[in-house]
């Protein structure tokens, strides 16, 4: 950890959460961390949470209140939602999905609200952008027209750079913007054309997305932000060993 004062970063513990610098023995309080829990205990609680524990196992791993657990989870998701990718560059992926329950499961006066599934469905729809051999961005979304999705591919998509889509009429018009926009026709069972056409890491992403929520017997939907930001943190530290990605929230947490 870096020194405030001289910015050395040789430094030790010496009481209470602060440190000492080796080099010109300043002593500093390292950042204060919500809901009164000490640095230790927010450390056994990311490394369970990264580790896929529930709030109850980890209330019961730790000792601690599964309100307390509760908050402090929220909170961490709250801090993955804002730790988000750069401006994408180079080639780009965009998609939409669908998330809810099974057809089968839902009330009666939901099915008969909407079509059974794709596009139109009474589902939640999400909109996502992915940089291949990099990162993913998702974001629930009112609807999949295009003066809701084309603003943020303009937002998020650096101009110049090689926008893959299906055929979904809300991506014409994506060339006029300055892209380089390839196609892949789901509608006649094309995937792939062999030449790098294609959206088959974003529809990775929709597809681990999906089982995890499923894992969690589904989300309410006010709730799904939170849980969306969580697994999109999760998919593009996936390479990232556990220890580092409880540093890496212990500094965003603190820093928030």
């Amino acid at each position: 950890m870096e020194c405030p004062r001289c910015h050395g970063v040789r430094s030790w513990v010496v009481r209470r959460e602060k440190r000492k610098c080796c080099e010109c023995k300043y002593e500093w309080r390292r950042g204060k961390l919500p809901f009164r829990l000490t640095r230790a205990e927010w450390k056994d609680i990311l490394r369970y949470f990264m580790l896929g524990l529930s709030s109850n196992k980890i209330a019961s791993e730790t000792g601690l209140e599964k309100k307390r657990i509760l908050r402090a989870l929220n909170s961490v998701r709250e801090v993955m939602i804002k730790d988000i990718p750069d401006v994408f560059d180079g080639d780009v992926e965009v998609d939409e999905t669908y998330i809810g329950g099974q057809w089968k499961n839902r009330r009666k006066a939901a099915r008969k609200a909407g079509t059974k599934r794709g596009r139109g469905a009474s589902k939640q729809p999400v909109f996502g952008i992915l940089c291949r051999g990099g990162k993913v961005w998702a974001e629930v979304v009112e609807d999949v027209e295009a003066s809701t999705l084309m603003p943020l591919i303009r937002k998020r998509v650096k101009k110049g750079s090689t926008v893959y889509s299906d055929t979904w009429k809300s991506y014409t018009g994506v060339a006029a913007r300055g892209y380089v926009h390839r196609l892949v026709d789901h509608g006649k069972k094309e995937y792939s054309d062999g030449h790098g056409n294609h959206i088959n890491g974003l529809e990775g992403f929709w597809g681990y997305l999906k089982r995890q929520l499923a894992a969690k017997g589904g989300v309410r939907r006010d709730r799904l932000p939170l849980f969306l930001g969580e697994y999109v943190w999760r998919f593009n530290h996936r390479k990232i060993a556990t220890n580092q990605k409880v540093a890496m929230l212990l500094k965003l947490i603190g820093n928030n």
